[in-house]
């Protein structure tokens, strides 16, 4: 156990083999982060003092010029000893659900297209996230843990569900797939800050490939809430027609049909498999819209180009505020 110190702030412990950014989360701390994996960059700090061993020196969220000036990443840092750390400290997103590691079992995996499966996992204890958020697995042969969005929600009864796209020669769901039922991993969560908030206004929910968990686990939240005269809707971006699902999870919900929708859609202009709409899932769902935004509150998860076109038309086009589009970087 070593105790890190925010410089001008509190003092925290950190168990072996933590980093500091999740050790101060566990704390209950507002440290800044999105990815918890080395991307994004958002949990930048300099060391004042002590120790650290760096577990990912390449990791994409930091600059040469961060590098240069002696930043690290506290998703990626582990101390080596007692440390003094600079790191901005907001006590408006302080984590709603502190994470906790839990040993978990691999129940059952159903296969949802030709490289998307969900798998669901079981830990003793509740499942306590917010809907929207994700966990962090560490699997099997790995050294490093890999971030999975839960698609379910919150439950007494310990259930995980993970909707996971089979990456060509990625280590980490490689060895996902390959796990058999009854294999046991460690489960470490909740984290993200995109999760579903309360508001008046509808909810618009922006997906594509695995993106499409934390987008059914913020719909299926929303159709246990109360019908209030709001209405969502997750609109679902593929390539072609054999990436297209989801709806099959989205027609199950109470209010399907009424105040709750799914419109898909495929970006290949090539594919003739398709009858539905057609183009890149942001201008689809703008389309839809007519192109204002005025009444709803905008989550999104899929691959960095999506996510990046939908912040430049919502946020820099349009001028909707960045409160109300939510999602966590992952690059």
């Amino acid at each position: 156990m070593h105790t890190i110190r925010l410089a001008g702030g509190p003092a925290f412990p950190c168990a072996d083999g933590d980093t500091i950014l999740r050790a101060g989360l566990r704390e209950g701390l507002g440290l800044s982060y999105e990815c918890s994996v080395g991307s994004c960059g958002v949990c930048k700090f300099e060391l004042v003092d002590g120790a650290v061993e760096d577990l990912r020196p390449d990791a994409p969220g930091l600059s040469e010029r961060d590098r240069r000036k002696g930043r690290r990443l506290a998703c990626q840092s582990r101390p080596a000893g007692d440390c003094t750390v600079a790191m901005r400290l907001d006590d408006a997103i302080r984590p709603p659900v502190r994470p906790q590691r839990r040993s978990a079992v691999l129940e059952a995996a159903r296969r949802l297209t030709h490289d998307l499966s969900e798998f669901t996992f079981r830990t003793d204890g509740a499942a306590d996230f917010l809907p929207g958020q994700y966990a962090l697995l560490q699997l099997p042969g790995l050294a490093a843990p890999r971030a999975y969005s839960m698609a379910n929600t919150p439950n007494g009864e310990g259930v995980w569900q993970f909707i996971v796209r089979r990456v060509p020669d990625g280590a980490g769901t490689a060895a996902l797939f390959a796990m058999a039922a009854g294999a046991r991993v460690s489960l470490d969560a909740p984290y993200g800050q995109a999760y579903l908030r309360p508001s008046p206004r509808d909810v618009v929910c922006v997906a594509g490939g695995s993106g499409l968990a934390p987008m059914l686990s913020i719909a299926r939240a929303f159709a246990e809430g109360p019908a209030d005269g709001r209405r969502l809707t997750l609109y679902y971006g593929a390539r072609a027609a054999r990436d297209v699902c989801g709806e099959a999870e989205v027609a199950a919900l109470p209010g399907f049909g009424t105040r709750i929708r799914y419109v898909p859609a495929v970006s290949d202009p090539e594919d003739g498999g398709f009858a539905g709409r057609r183009g890149f899932i942001h201008e689809v769902m703008a389309d839809d819209l007519g192109r204002c935004f005025d009444g709803c509150d905008v989550y999104c998860a899929g691959p960095p180009p999506m996510t990046l076109a939908l912040e430049d038309l919502l946020v820099r086009e349009a001028g909707l505020p960045v409160d109300r589009l939510r999602f966590d970087r992952f690059f």
